[in-house]
């Protein structure tokens, strides 16, 4: 049964309101300062999540549970991060669930190492390809914040060269050459397995497009994802001016055992 009582050691989200929150591990004699005072960290242990606090300036902070979001949100970053609206696609996209095993790559900051994870745990299994030592330590750490570094395996491998693993659900790529992956991708994707790609030009997208098509993968779809927040007051509500737009394209297909290339319905119009 899941404990919601805030022990030394948990990590938990101080919320000053629904754009200022701080991350941070609660430990003996901290104290966490802000702008609005600080917090003394040894006051949250025993309390529940999702209790409040008083900061030294009589600043009230809520004190929640980390979610998923929170951890990819609050990553240690040496590179850009994938965004939730990004990584929540992919998750569907890709089918994977407890028990999947899917290869990653690259590493980066370990945020989409981070989500799918979550999703293969316990049964299943990440091995992820990254090339830089710095960004594999960082995403180290990352993970092992949010409890899931028991679910991956990092690996300092080019995964332009070749994949080891095979039978794999799905193989997921946010590099800057994912065509030279995809020959790679066939071998070592069970039959209707997912290869997706998230790429943030459209030139990176027609290259990889076309190779898929060339190795007999379907149901190839490209996608952006855009998301618009709305600021609410009664007779003033509007979308905010400020938004994530674009991040990147996120290309999908599946692999055949067909040896000819399939023709798409489009293709036949």
């Amino acid at each position: 049964m899941q404990n919601y009582t805030i022990s030394k050691g948990d990590y938990v989200l101080l919320c000053l309101d629904s754009r200022r929150t701080y991350l941070v591990k609660i430990e003996t004699d901290k104290t966490f300062h802000t702008h609005k005072g600080y917090v003394k960290l040894d006051d949250l242990i025993g309390k529940t999540f999702g209790s409040t606090i008083q900061s030294s300036s009589n600043i009230t902070f809520t004190a929640l549970k980390p979610n998923l979001e929170d951890y990819i949100m609050k990553s240690s970053r040496k590179t850009q991060i994938t965004y939730p609206k990004d990584a929540a696609l992919i998750v569907m996209f890709s089918g994977i669930s407890s028990g999947s095993r899917v290869v990653e790559s690259g590493t980066g900051t370990g945020a989409l190492t981070t989500a799918l994870a979550h999703f293969v745990r316990p049964e299943g299994k990440i091995y992820t390809y990254e090339l830089r030592e710095e960004f594999k330590s960082n995403a180290e750490k990352n993970l092992k914040r949010a409890n899931l570094l028991d679910f991956v395996e990092l690996k300092s491998r080019d995964v332009t060269g070749g994949i080891e693993e095979r039978d794999l659900d799905a193989v997921i790529l946010d590099l800057a050459t994912p065509w030279l992956v995809v020959p790679h991708a066939h071998k070592a994707l069970k039959p209707s397995g997912t290869i997706i790609s998230f790429s943030p030009t459209i030139d990176q997208v027609v290259k990889t497009t076309e190779i898929l098509k060339e190795y007999n993968f379907t149901f190839i779809e490209t996608i952006e994802c855009l998301i618009r927040s709305m600021q609410i007051s009664r007779g003033k509500t509007r979308p905010h001016t400020m938004m994530t737009g674009h991040t990147g394209y996120i290309t999908r297909a599946r692999k055949t055992t067909n040896p000819e290339p399939i023709k798409s319905n489009n293709d036949m119009i």
